[in-house]
């Protein structure tokens, strides 16, 4: 049932995170929204509310530990607790090793692997004591197959992939009952390639997306699907990508 849940969202001002939150709200979640945008933010948070959803948001940056405890303690207070937290957030930003584009290799791991284990400390000692809750996020098919331009980007999401499978052999362990589903994109419709500074880098990964891509809410639809399921049941992993896309 996702009616009622209350479902914490990162990286919620667009893309991914964006549609997400209006279609689990409007299937009668409440979201707490996460992001650095706050004009965005408050725009959808409008938008819900105005179709009837129930919907509340927080300006973050996940790499701040601070600010993760903050919209934990936004939807406790706002809602009465936590069902769900989509760790969403991340960036894109490839080029090739020889770039030596180092600056935007620390941003990547501070984004992409950080702010998913700040998100998780502030939400699992809840999850623990109430031996329920969801841990959803957003990997990619870089963190299942490798491919030049995106070592950086790719180690990020195949630390994710680990990450959330040990979270969830754990949790089976103790017996706090938390579920997880890790979601690996191909190309889908969102700002990732706006991060791209490497110009050739730029130009093919936004050919590939014109010709391929999806629009986010393909992936709403299996983090809804996800929720969906009984707490007994628990489906870890979803690949979603274009039909047309060859790899």
């Amino acid at each position: 049932m996702i009616k009622d849940k209350v479902v914490i969202i990162t990286g919620a001002s667009s893309g991914i995170g964006e549609a997400s939150a209006k279609l689990l709200a409007s299937k009668g979640a409440k979201v707490v929204l996460g992001a650095r945008r706050d004009r965005q933010l408050r725009q959808l948070v409008d938008e819900i509310q105005r179709d009837g959803g129930q919907a509340v948001y927080q300006v973050m940056d996940v790499v701040n530990p601070s600010d993760s405890a903050e919209i934990v303690n936004l939807a406790k207070e706002r809602f009465g607790g936590i069902d769900v937290i989509f760790l969403n957030a991340g960036i894109m930003p490839n080029s090739p090793l020889s770039a030596l584009k180092t600056d935007e290799w620390n941003q990547t791991v501070d984004i992409n692997i950080k702010g998913v284990l700040n998100g998780i400390a502030a939400v699992l000692p809840t999850f623990i004591s109430q031996k329920s809750g969801h841990v959803i996020t957003t990997s990619s098919v870089a963190g299942l197959k490798a491919y030049p331009g995106g070592a950086v980007y790719g180690g990020t999401k195949w630390f994710v992939r680990d990450f959330m499978e040990v979270l969830r052999m754990e949790s089976a362990q103790e017996g706090t009952k938390i579920r997880t589903a890790t979601i690996y994109p191909a190309a889908i419709n969102t700002e990732l390639l706006n991060q791209i500074t490497n110009q050739d880098m730029a130009e093919k990964m936004t050919e590939l997306y014109e010709q391929y891509g999806i629009s986010p809410d393909r992936v709403a639809n299996v983090v809804a699907f996800a929720i969906d399921q009984p707490e007994d049941t628990n489906v870890n992993e979803f690949t979603i990508g274009p039909t047309t896309q060859p790899w």
